[in-house]
């Protein structure tokens, strides 16, 4: 599970982040709204907990901007202000809890992870383009029929292109998702993955489904030229 923590005050983001990656979640953490934002709307996250009263763009407008875009991940607010208007606010906006400063991280932790359960939806059994078939329950790839053996990381890289038709993914955004790691200009490791990934799926067969856009990353579409 993937938390994204935007809070401005950098010791208490620190221990947030402590303290979910001892608890077992993968966090990030973002120190003002504008930069909040962007990890929230371009990366994949199953929460973020969220101060109101950030630098940049405030707390609010960031889950306005989220729940515009149609990003569904459940939002806690961790905030100093107790007003039961404000309370009020963040919900009517679509956050899904609202906890006040000072906090006990044992009650926070709870939280998180009754809203993470609480959350989770049933994910379909069977993932597909063109006639590129993935049985996700079974790990099993064929196309036109074929089967095709993957290896674990190239079976998460493709799970991930497909959950994600239609999308330029960055080098970094792939990196992150599939080896959970900061991209690295001096390191080919995306590329290779991809290279070996378009060998089994793509070479073969007349569509090919992986493409590159120039200066941006990879996506995966069915196109007609």
């Amino acid at each position: 599970m993937k938390i994204l923590i935007v809070e401005d005050e950098l010791k208490t983001g620190t221990y947030l982040k402590q303290g979910l990656t001892e608890a077992g979640f993968i966090a990030d953490l973002a120190v003002n709204g504008i930069d909040g934002q962007y990890l929230a709307l371009t990366e994949a996250f199953d929460l973020v907990i969220l101060d109101v009263m950030l630098p940049g763009i405030n707390g609010w407008d960031v889950l306005l901007a989220l729940r515009s875009a149609g990003k569904s991940m459940p939002v806690l607010f961790l905030t100093a202000r107790d007003q039961v208007v404000d309370r009020v606010k963040g919900l009517e906006l679509g956050a899904d809890d609202y906890l006040l400063k000072p906090f006990a991280f044992t009650e926070l932790l709870a939280r998180v992870r009754t809203l993470l359960r609480r959350g989770k939806t049933i994910e379909p059994e069977m993932l597909g383009i063109a006639d590129l078939e993935v049985n996700l329950v079974r790990r099993r790839v064929s196309r036109a029929g074929q089967r095709i053996d993957l290896t674990a990381k190239e079976f998460v890289l493709l799970t991930l292109f497909l959950k994600r038709q239609g999308e330029v993914l960055s080098r970094t955004l792939i990196a992150s998702q599939v080896w959970d790691m900061n991209f690295d200009s001096d390191t080919n490791v995306v590329e290779v993955a991809i290279r070996r990934l378009r060998a089994k799926i793509d070479d073969h067969f007349e569509t090919r489904l992986i493409h590159t856009v120039r200066g941006m990353g990879y996506v995966m579409e069915l196109r007609n030229f």
